[in-house]
């Protein structure tokens, strides 16, 4: 059900833009999932990319079309406090939140536009540069966050491949317990084999999460905590309030678009998917 709103030129609570005046978006069932990709323009490394072409699509066209083709999701949701992005979104079909200028991350851009959202139970965050994203994975998240009422919070890692630098901070580590919840997350090589043989796999950590909605609007009260800071991973936040997150170990790795070099190989995968 689509709800008559306001004009957000006047004023930024997160609203559905149409084109016109903006509406908010009310799920018709009790229980729904939908995902909310945060887009920004004031990328420190690659200024703008949410609209740079790729294949000749704006990036932010790609992750929408692959969230569309996800069977578990009510809606997807672009989410971005930039009129640039919300225009070009509009034009290729997205149901738009501009949000707060004034927010730190993407998560706190999602809580924004999911707090004013009605009917639904979850919210699956997906990073606006990920135009790989499975909608195999978003649904195994959805489903998973639908099933069990004691996931309250859920990501996604894949085992390093042979050869791959582990030591390499960029690429976000995370070791599991034995039900498949994250034990710790690090920058670091972590397990640290300290023969040298390492009996456990390394998992690479995947930017995507979903929340139930009651956990999502809790967290971003939450102040950064210590180990947030140190290492610069805002889920060890979710950690250290003694919050469960659930790790969907899958072998389908997302290639994210952080800097202007990564272009060339997304346009040669998506030419090869």
């Amino acid at each position: 059900m689509i709800c008559a709103g306001v004009d957000c030129r006047a004023s930024f609570p997160a609203q559905i833009w149409t084109g016109g005046p903006y509406r908010s978006y009310t799920a018709t069932v009790l229980k729904a999932v939908v995902a909310v990709l945060p887009a920004r323009w004031g990328s420190t490394r690659f200024p703008g990319k949410a609209l740079h072409l790729i294949a000749g699509r704006p990036l932010i066209q790609h992750v929408w079309e692959r969230c569309r083709r996800a069977r578990k999701l009510a809606n997807v949701i672009v989410a971005t406090d930039d009129m640039r992005i919300a225009e070009v979104a509009f034009a290729f079909g997205a149901e738009v939140a501009l949000t707060s200028v004034r927010h730190k991350s993407g998560t706190d851009r999602v809580a924004e536009v999911a707090g004013k959202l009605r009917g639904v139970s979850h919210v699956i965050n997906v990073q606006g540069d990920e135009p790989m994203i499975s909608p195999k994975l978003i649904d195994q998240l959805a489903a998973t966050l639908l099933a069990d009422p004691k996931v309250e919070m859920i990501t996604a890692a894949s085992r390093f491949a042979p050869g791959e630098d582990v030591a390499n901070p960029s690429a976000v580590k995370v070791v599991l317990d034995l039900e498949s919840n994250a034990l710790y997350f690090s920058r670091a090589p972590i397990p640290c084999a300290r023969d040298g043989i390492s009996l456990a796999p390394h998992y690479r950590h995947q930017g995507i999460y979903g929340y139930s909605l009651r956990l999502l609007l809790k967290f971003v009260k939450w102040k950064p905590t210590r180990l947030e800071e140190t290492e610069q991973l805002e889920q060890l936040r979710a950690l250290e309030h003694g919050v469960r997150i659930r790790v969907a170990v899958t072998s389908r790795v997302s290639t994210g678009v952080d800097r202007p070099e990564d272009v060339a190989l997304v346009e040669k995968m998506l030419r090869g998917s």
